[in-house]
């Protein structure tokens, strides 16, 4: 156990992800209360006293769930940290954005990272990242959850930590595609490749920092999600690929694939801010029923020849 005082915690999401960081934050000795829109105990009853807020609830719960909180009296010595990957369909804003506008006040964190949950419950050995403007805040959430199978790293980019966790999501639909048509080794490493490029490309552009996302929350997690099973975004890509509707495949899937609501965001806000991303283009015109896997493929084959680092920015 890292060592430290112990506090109080509130995780705001009882899924797979809450439920993880509720266990790696018990197992460092502190009080953990965890809700959900099913807790016999109201948001208001779970925050009284606590030291810490995590928001581990799907992207679609955040800012209803910030504007609740907005009239529970809440000391602004409590952080707030988000552990959320998405974007608002209404305000394309992220997680850490909404939590900001709601707590200006409050030191909001950002919790990102190759973080696959269910690895994390069996006690494999992972690493993390933790970011924040307010360094002192990033390295308490960093003492609250780092331990011998859990390494947590500081950073002061939030907007880029929580950028590269976020559309990762779109590039591993296109990964579950490609493993599914069985395209081999070549073509989901150039795909991966390339799709970093259109990450750091709309990061930079979003005012993040270049070199966060080739750290954890970049492209550790892309490795992650892009070549794992677990991860429901895979699954989508994997399953379309099969013949699958989109709508079979989000019935049959445990837990949100947070992926399919940032692609249709993210092209709103890129085709707002004229950001050219190919791939997640042709992500967003499979999931929208307007292409086939196959032809998805083609499309990014048969793209005018470039210079490999012309387009970057």
């Amino acid at each position: 156990m890292v060592s430290g005082k112990q506090i109080t915690l509130a995780i705001l999401g009882a899924g797979a992800w809450g439920t993880a960081l509720a266990s790696l934050a018990r197992y460092n000795g502190h009080q953990v209360r965890l809700w959900s829109r099913s807790s016999s105990q109201t948001l208001a009853e779970v925050l009284i006293g606590v030291d810490l807020v995590v928001c581990a609830i799907s992207m679609k719960g955040v800012a209803f769930t910030a504007a609740k909180m907005q009239g529970i009296e809440l000391p602004t010595k409590v952080v707030i940290v988000t552990a959320t990957k998405g974007l608002d369909s209404e305000t394309t804003h992220t997680p850490s954005q909404i939590w900001h506008s709601t707590f200006p006040k409050h030191p909001i964190v950002v919790l990102s990272g190759p973080n696959l949950s269910k690895e994390i419950e069996q006690g494999l050995p992972a690493a993390t990242v933790v970011a924040s403007t307010n360094l002192k805040a990033a390295e308490l959430v960093q003492q609250v959850f780092a331990c011998e199978r859990f390494r947590v790293y500081t950073n002061t980019d939030p907007i880029g930590t929580e950028l590269g966790g976020t559309l990762k999501n779109i590039i591993a639909i296109a990964a579950g595609v490609c493993d599914g048509l069985k395209l081999g080794t070549n073509a989901k490493s150039a795909l991966i490749t390339r799709a970093l490029t259109e990450i750091i490309r709309v990061g930079t552009h979003l005012g993040a920092q270049r070199e966060t996302f080739f750290g954890l929350s970049g492209l550790g997690d892309i490795l992650a999600t892009c070549n794992s099973p677990l991860s429901r975004n895979y699954q989508v890509g994997y399953n379309l690929a099969q013949g699958k509707s989109l709508e079979e495949i989000l019935r049959e899937l445990e837990g949100t694939a947070e992926g399919v609501n940032t692609t249709n965001v993210l092209i709103d806000l890129a085709n707002r801010e004229q950001i050219r991303l190919p791939i997640a283009w042709q992500v967003y015109r499979l999931i929208n029923n307007k292409i086939t896997p196959l032809e998805a493929v083609e499309a990014l084959m048969e793209r005018d020849l470039k210079l490999e680092f012309g387009d970057l920015f």
